[in-house]
């Protein structure tokens, strides 16, 4: 996986092996760096902290990936962790932002996206893209940029 971002309590990074081809608006997971089993056990701080920084990166995914030619027209936020609910280690607290785009092929737009389990039908997603390397500078710029800006400082989600 690529990192994005890092924030003090999160890791932002577009999913190598992705449920959302690139083309069809792509795919980034966010994670806190603690293992937490979901989002009943973030702390108050940190629950602010990972709403904010999913509102700045689904603004910077849906601007940068329209700048780079994905036509996206929203983003469906998803805390899943269907997938490892029976494995030893059992499911673990992570949002997924799946881009919507417009002229999607597979995801198309307006619909209900479909995640056929990988282990059960890997044919499903074994053409899917991540996002590119200049994708994910270009997020990484868009993010770091947002932050800068008042509505996203901590004084104005009550961190500081």
């Amino acid at each position: 996986m690529a990192t994005i971002y890092e924030s003090e309590d999160f890791i932002v990074e577009s999913h190598e092996r992705p449920h959302v081809d690139r083309d069809d608006g792509g795919h980034i997971k966010i994670y806190p760096k603690v293992r937490l089993v979901d989002r009943q056990q973030l702390t108050p701080k940190q629950a602010i902290g990972l709403m904010r920084l999913t509102i700045v990166v689904g603004q910077a995914m849906t601007k940068v990936m329209n700048e780079h030619g994905v036509d996206i027209g929203r983003i469906n936020y998803q805390d899943n962790g269907n997938w490892t609910v029976f494995k030893p280690e059992g499911s673990y607290l992570h949002i997924h932002l799946y881009g919507r785009a417009k002229s999607a092929k597979t995801h198309k737009y307006g619909q209900a996206a479909y995640f056929p389990h990988r282990e059960e039908k890997p044919e499903y997603y074994k053409d899917f893209k991540p996002l590119n390397a200049e994708d994910v500078k270009d997020i990484k710029a868009e993010i770091e940029r947002s932050f800068k800006e008042d509505k996203f400082s901590d004084p104005e989600w009550g961190l500081s």
